[in-house]
């Protein structure tokens, strides 16, 4: 599947966080987007984890955005979301390594590869910015 509830609550969240002035936490951003703290603490660590945000400790922490809205890619949001790179089909990239082994007889998959490498491409040039406006 392309992109999952984690990718979805990371982009709402990534948004809010781009419009607020302060850096907001989980309880906040749980409330606002009504979505499961837990769930959503995990997600919000992925982020830090691939420095997409930076978390601030203390009374007035919470999550900011690590860099510009404009300088972070719709892929790089879901990569790290979903803890992969999200794909359209379980294909490889690469036609040695297909999950059904096989690959060099499979008819379709320079198709599929084809397709996923415009996709990603597409969610490469799409940034933050782009959908948070």
């Amino acid at each position: 599947m392309l992109l999952t509830k984690k990718s979805e609550y990371a982009l709402l969240s990534l948004i809010s966080i781009a419009k607020s002035t302060e850096p907001m936490n989980v309880d906040v951003l749980s409330k606002e987007l009504n979505i499961s703290k837990s769930f959503l603490a995990k997600i919000m660590q992925n982020l830090a984890k691939h420095e997409i945000v930076v978390s601030h400790r203390g009374v007035n922490g919470g999550f900011a955005l690590k860099k510009s809205y404009d300088q972070i890619t719709i892929l790089e949001i879901t990569t790290a979301a979903e803890e992969k790179i999200p794909s359209v089909f379980e294909c490889s990239p690469s036609v040695n390594d297909c999950p059904s082994q096989v690959g060099m007889l499979c008819t379709i998959w320079p198709l599929l590869n084809n397709l996923q490498l415009k996709i990603n491409g597409f969610l490469e040039d799409l940034t933050l910015k782009d959908i948070a406006s």
